[in-house]
């Protein structure tokens, strides 16, 4: 463990200072939408931009990183990402915000890929296990953190813009100034839909869906809350209950799942997700009167907790119910297939919610939640009944971010072997007597300032 720390700190502290700024970021953008009275529709059209972005640099980032490599990379689009935040105090409109949402899409898939590669690259088979659970404490932790910033200053003001597009910058610090040299790239192959699909069908379209219910649920909780007329501080308790627990959950969750049929770990948390959806909208009574007329929020928070336990493992559970049917060779295939439908879901994800709450109201975001967590639920029922379980010796659940890309996927202990890396002095040595140590991989051209 401390070698691991050693080795990546300076990744790890760039990566808390970008997700501290992610997650205030979002918090942010929502609260000050309903402020300024973006209808709700138009909101959840604003907010879809960020997975479009998203979808369109996952195809495209590994280019760019072959031909530049790393480190350009990475400074170039947290650059991009610092600078887009401001933009947005300065147009003030949801279309334009449509668009700096996808740059910021764009910018965050590429710095997922760098240091999910460059982790990946640092990481052998006896401690890539504890680098991901390293790097999964400090996405949500960071997150959560980041979603308190917004007691800062009044979203309406500009200060708050400031100061993610300053967060973002400090994150770039470390990296830039690390002696360690970068790793070389490779492209990772996704399995094709067809056959991902014939798989494991439950796999594929459970992660469309569920792709549809995360894209929601972290863009149009602070919208929903601010809408019932939480005040800035409640916002920030109820989307760092969300994050902190759902990632909590997924070790006990996912010790469940290798025990029984992971279909039916998946049903239940479904159904238990929908049905505490269903319950907080019951809770909710009279919370959005101001005031001591308000009813307590006690009971909100209690059911949103439970209702991010059932939910926030899915993606993970859904990942290795996939892998029961493949073999151990083409899991990082597999996951990066289901990642590419999880991020077709996720782009219709906030603008469908915010249908929902236009037609219901406020509540309308968990009637949503409701609704397709339900329809992952029933149709797990269905393939329950059509395909018999497998036993696959080589799968086990391995809790992920959902924003987990192809190189981080490399990172699950149970995934092909890799090669214990070796230290840079080693490297030198071995490239001086002309022995190649490399992996078959492309590589790209190392940054002047590591060499």
């Amino acid at each position: 463990m401390n070698k691991v720390l050693k080795n990546s700190w300076a990744l790890f502290l760039g990566m808390g200072c970008i997700m501290m700024a992610y997650g205030f970021q979002g918090s942010l953008l929502g609260v000050r939408a309903v402020q300024e009275e973006f209808s709700l529709t138009s909101t959840g059209f604003m907010m879809s931009g960020y997975f479009v972005g998203y979808f369109i640099g996952a195809a495209t980032i590994p280019n760019i990183i072959s031909r530049v490599g790393h480190i350009r990379v990475f400074a170039a689009f947290a650059s991009l990402s610092s600078l887009v935040i401001l933009m947005h105090s300065i147009i003030v409109n949801p279309l334009v915000w449509f668009f700096f949402r996808v740059l910021t899409g764009i910018s965050m898939v590429c710095i997922y890929t760098v240091a999910e590669s460059w982790l990946n690259d640092r990481s052998s088979n006896k401690n890539r296990g504890s680098v991901l659970s390293i790097y999964m404490v400090i996405l949500y932790g960071t997150m959560g953190i980041g979603m308190f910033l917004l007691n800062f200053s009044s979203p309406l003001n500009f200060q708050p813009f400031i100061l993610v597009s300053v967060i973002t910058s400090v994150a770039l610090i470390p990296i830039l100034l690390t002696k360690k040299k970068p790793p070389t790239f490779k492209r990772i192959k996704v399995m094709t839909l067809k056959d991902l699909y014939e798989s494991s069908p439950f796999g594929m379209v459970s992660s469309f869906f569920y792709g549809t219910i995360q894209a929601a649920l972290f863009t149009l909780l602070a919208v929903y809350a601010t809408s019932m007329n939480f005040t800035i501080l409640e916002i920030s308790i109820v989307t760092f209950l969300l994050a902190v627990s759902g990632a909590i959950s997924q070790f006990p969750v996912g010790k469940i799942s290798d025990m029984y049929d992971r279909r039916k770990v998946i049903v239940f948390a479904s159904f238990g997700a929908a049905a505490f959806a269903i319950i907080t909208i019951l809770v909710t009574r009279q919370m959005y009167l101001p005031g001591e007329l308000a009813t307590s929020k006690t009971w909100f928070y209690i059911f949103l907790v439970l209702f991010s336990f059932c939910s926030l493992p899915m993606f993970s559970l859904i990942l290795a119910h996939t892998n029961d049917f493949i073999p151990k060779e083409k899991f990082v295939a597999a996951g990066a297939g289901l990642q590419f439908v999880f991020g077709l879901g996720a782009i219709s994800g906030p603008f469908l919610c915010s249908i929902f709450m236009d037609l219901v109201g406020p509540n309308g975001f968990f009637v949503f939640l409701f609704f397709f967590h339900s329809i992952i639920g029933f149709f797990g029922m269905y393939r329950m009944k059509v395909r018999k379980t497998v036993e696959n010796p080589d799968s086990q659940f391995v809790a992920m971010p959902q924003t987990i890309t192809p190189a981080g996927i490399e990172l699950n202990p149970s995934t092909k072997h890799i090669e214990e890396p070796y230290s840079d002095k080693v490297k030198e040595i071995l490239k001086r007597k002309g022995v190649k140590y490399k992996k078959e991989e492309e590589e790209v051209e190392p940054d002047n300032q590591l060499n």
